[in-house]
């Protein structure tokens, strides 16, 4: 029997079979995101063996133990990793989506959210609220930092499009970097006029996940959650302003509707991340570059993978930080910068060189 060859007949078959090896990918992406987890719940000052964490968690023991797991360990795993592991399951999400949104509507590969100025507004405002307001209490943070990010979205846009050759992908990203140095630079002044004042978000202004509570990330997961669904009704028109304005404009796509709807995306998802766990340096930029360089260029794929991978790196991270330096801990802020910074030279390095040839 003679195998066809037609045309469409082997594109169907690429489709499918570039289908598959996508969800293969995420699937193994939410292997790795469970892994991460009770990796999250176990690791720590006081270790906590798996199976334990999987009795704490669900009350059936793996090993059909019918003892009742240890008080202390009840207390490390549920009271204090738990807030802390779902703190970053939030916030890593929102930073992965963040970051390949952003990427995709400026089409600059070394664009991540803290580029365009967001994370430093939403440090901004928070200085803010500190010094200014008296605002102590981590559950307060949450809308000064929205409406920092905010802020910060619409002034980079603004700065951005000025000009009769305003809004391109490259003056906006030149925008963002400006503005945020801006604002860092005033966060650092109103921090430094009164230290003592800001011993309570010194963590915090280092991507810190340790003592977190529930109220902030309740109050943040919703916006978290909103962004996420508006990057996925968003991915396919994303798909074509990759592609360039033109050629998004000639398949019927709203050019500048869809960067306001990127704009406000990125602001909740990088803004409600920040709320929660503070500024951290390069989460976005390489978990996009992780998941497009295994799906490709198709952006419901990207975000989906992306937001499942902002996850795993934030809670690797955090459990790298906690065994890294005995008895105290490294802020995971403090991993992924150390991470990342190798990352964007590598990437600058690739494009240049791309470019030369």
């Amino acid at each position: 029997m003679a195998i066809s060859t037609r045309p469409g007949d082997v594109r169907a078959t690429r489709v499918v079979r570039r289908t598959r090896t996508r969800l293969a990918w995420l699937l193994a992406g939410l292997g790795l995101l469970v892994v991460a987890v009770l990796l999250s719940l176990a690791v720590g000052a006081r270790p906590v063996p798996l199976d334990v964490v999987v009795q704490l968690l669900t009350g059936w023991s793996p090993t059909g133990s019918t003892a009742a797991p240890d008080a202390g360990d009840a207390t490390a795993v549920v009271d204090l990793r738990l807030p802390r592991t779902v703190a970053a399951i939030v916030a890593g999400a929102g930073l992965g989506v963040a970051g390949a949104v952003a990427q995709a509507v400026t089409r600059n590969p070394l664009v991540d959210p803290g580029l365009l100025g967001v994370t430093s507004g939403s440090a901004f405002a928070v200085a803010l609220a500190v010094g200014f307001a008296g605002v102590t209490a981590a559950s307060g943070w949450v809308w000064p930092s929205l409406l920092g990010a905010a802020v910060a979205t619409v002034a980079v846009s603004l700065i951005g499009g000025a000009g009769r050759s305003g809004g391109s992908p490259a003056r906006l990203t030149l925008a963002g970097i400006a503005f945020g140095a801006v604002l860092s630079g005033l966060t650092s002044a109103i921090v430094l006029a009164d230290p003592r004042r800001f011993d309570a978000v010194r963590a915090w202004e280092v991507g810190s996940l340790a003592d977190r509570g529930w109220a902030p990330v309740v109050t943040v997961a919703p916006f978290v959650v909103a962004g996420v669904v508006v990057a996925l009704v968003a991915a396919r028109p994303l798909d074509a302003v990759a592609l360039g304005d033109d050629h998004a404009s000639s398949v019927g796509v709203s050019v500048p509707l869809v960067r306001v709807a990127a704009l406000v995306v990125v602001t909740l998802l990088a803004g409600g991340a920040t709320a929660v766990v503070g500024p951290v340096a390069f989460l976005g930029l390489m978990v996009a570059h992780a998941a497009r360089g295994v799906v490709g260029a198709s952006q419901p794929w990207t975000i989906g993978l992306s937001a499942v991978l902002g996850p795993v790196l934030l809670l690797l991270a955090d459990v790298l930080g906690r065994v890294a330096a005995p008895p105290g801990e490294l802020a995971a802020g403090l991993v992924t910068a150390a991470l990342g910074a190798p990352v964007l030279v590598l990437v600058a390095r690739r494009r240049t060189a791309g470019g030369a040839r």
